[in-house]
């Protein structure tokens, strides 16, 4: 027969309290006054290893800022906060092509507004020229516009 390990029982009359946690050298001023944001670099920091022709990168991100330029002429609100961009491609050699649509297929800058879109993105530093692929699958709908966008409008 194996023997059973023995356990030892010890009482014990109460345990100390832990210790509190303390600031010492603060005063009452230094407790009003704005702390160190340890957010603000992580905040500032772009993505390493991203290229200027991938989101995030320098290029992409300067197509992005033409796109939020044009606006469309009976909403008060940007053509890619309003949802009718679906994609940036630029390749290495600076070719953007834009896929987007528009709120309707009878809209009336259906002739005008691809030709500025490629107009804009063209003038972009570093793109070499800009293709517009209007695409109507899938329809636009209010749901893909920006929480921006929508506060604009009042839909928020």
């Amino acid at each position: 027969m194996t023997e059973q390990p023995k356990f030892i029982v010890e009482e014990v009359d109460g345990v100390d309290a832990p210790p509190r946690a303390r600031v010492e050298d603060e005063t009452s001023a230094d407790k009003l006054t704005r702390k160190r944001d340890y957010l603000e670099g992580f905040l500032a920091e772009t993505p390493s290893g991203v290229g200027a022709n991938e989101p995030g990168g320098d290029l992409y991100e300067g197509v992005i800022t033409a796109l939020r330029d044009i606006y469309d002429p009976e909403i008060p609100v940007n053509i890619y906060d309003l949802g009718l961009i679906y994609g940036v491609d630029i390749d290495d050699e600076g070719h953007a092509v834009i896929a987007m649509t528009l709120t309707t297929p009878h809209c009336p800058v259906a002739e005008t507004m691809p030709a500025e879109v490629e107009l804009r993105v063209s003038a972009v530093p570093g793109v070499r020229d800009a293709e517009v692929n209007l695409v109507w699958d899938p329809a636009w709908d209010p749901a893909k516009m920006s929480d921006d966008a929508k506060l604009e409008l009042g839909m928020l």
